[in-house]
């Protein structure tokens, strides 16, 4: 037997003291602290092209393998774009859009319109349960 102390793991707090969970919490890590709710997930760009892909296309009653053969892209990718798995390029988007009957304006539009809907909606939530100085959106491409 030597004399060293058993190897363990050094665990660093990135939290400071006031902030870190109890005994309990650390058994337990997937669970989330009684006083603190998790923050809604902000939508992400992908979803809301998806959806409103998925959506013109349901309205028109159209079938995904009619809109995939007419935007000349592949069925199983579509569907992932629709689902928001996947993140198309300006390209593919355009060529679902155009399969659609809109422009890629038009497309780009109505997601941005959904982001509104969805962040406003958001940040009232997010104001009543914490205060934050950023009150702005950014999107770059």
């Amino acid at each position: 037997m030597s004399n060293q102390a058993p190897n363990r793991a050094r665990v660093i707090p990135l939290r400071p003291p006031a902030e870190r969970p109890g005994i309990a919490a650390i058994a337990s890590p997937t669970a989330p602290s009684p006083d603190r709710r998790p923050a809604p997930r902000e939508p992400l760009w992908r979803d809301l092209v998806g959806d409103v892909l998925r959506r013109e296309r349901q309205a028109q009653e159209r079938t995904l393998k009619d809109v995939a053969d007419s935007a000349r892209i592949s069925m199983p990718y579509l569907s992932e774009v629709e689902r928001g798995r996947k993140e198309a390029s300006s390209e593919v988007l355009a060529a679902a859009a155009h399969a659609l009957g809109l422009s890629l304006g038009d497309l780009l539009a109505r997601a941005q319109g959904e982001l509104v809907r969805l962040s406003s909606r958001h940040s009232a939530r997010s104001r009543t349960t914490m205060s934050s100085s950023y009150d702005g959106l950014c999107l770059a491409a």
